[in-house]
């Protein structure tokens, strides 16, 4: 049972480890110390339905269904050139306000609707976590599933958190005006980079 555990950890924090949609939301909320841990709960909280769902059947549904994968994927692509043009137009602006306390400052409900779509708009989440984890933890016996969900959703609850509580602690630093430009630049680079991606794999699908 432990080893089940311990398997179910490290396979989801190898799939949320990397640089992506969320762990870049959560950096940037940390930096700026708004609603940090509250947006590191959301993407806990969203992990934890979809691993559940992916683990305990959910696989099957996406696996058999492209026309769901594929508008999952467009409106994904959508999104991420969306946000990654809003991290560019920040990162290269000439006038140094926007990284002003008053400025940086956004209203919780923005922040909870930007974070749903960074998660539920992903078609990378729904392959790590219906495909991959699903895949695997389904195909154990209803013994061990429960013990590979737990490690599974512990790898991305710590994970999320430690990131929040990290970009926080050095927020003094990340939340300087070069700081942030270096960081919107980062930010764009990744969402145009999985919304491309995302574009390939999807044309790919769809021919």
């Amino acid at each position: 049972m432990i080893s089940t555990l311990i398997q179910g950890f490290f396979l989801s924090a190898a799939m949320i480890i990397p640089l992506g949609p969320q762990n870049v939301f959560v950096m940037q909320q940390g930096s700026k110390k708004q609603f940090h841990l509250m947006s590191a709960s959301l993407c806990a909280i969203s992990d934890i339905i979809l691993m559940m769902a992916g683990i305990f059947g959910g696989s099957a549904l996406l696996g058999h269904s492209t026309f769901l994968l594929q508008a999952v994927t467009w409106g994904g692509v959508a999104f991420l050139l969306w946000y990654g043009w809003g991290a560019f137009r920040v990162a290269l602006s000439a006038d140094l306000t926007l990284f002003s306390k008053d400025t940086l400052v956004q209203s919780r409900w923005r922040i909870i609707v930007t974070l749903f779509a960074v998660t539920w708009m992903n078609p990378h989440v729904y392959l790590d976590t219906f495909i991959v984890l699903g895949s695997i933890g389904g195909g154990l016996s209803a013994e061990l599933r429960p013990w590979f969900t737990i490690g599974a959703v512990a790898a991305s609850t710590c994970w999320f958190f430690a990131l929040a509580i990290l970009a926080a602690w050095f927020s003094p630093l990340l939340n300087q005006p070069r700081s942030q430009r270096i960081i919107n630049l980062v930010v764009g680079c990744v969402m145009w980079y999985i919304a491309w991606s995302l574009l390939k794999q999807g044309l790919h699908t769809f021919n």
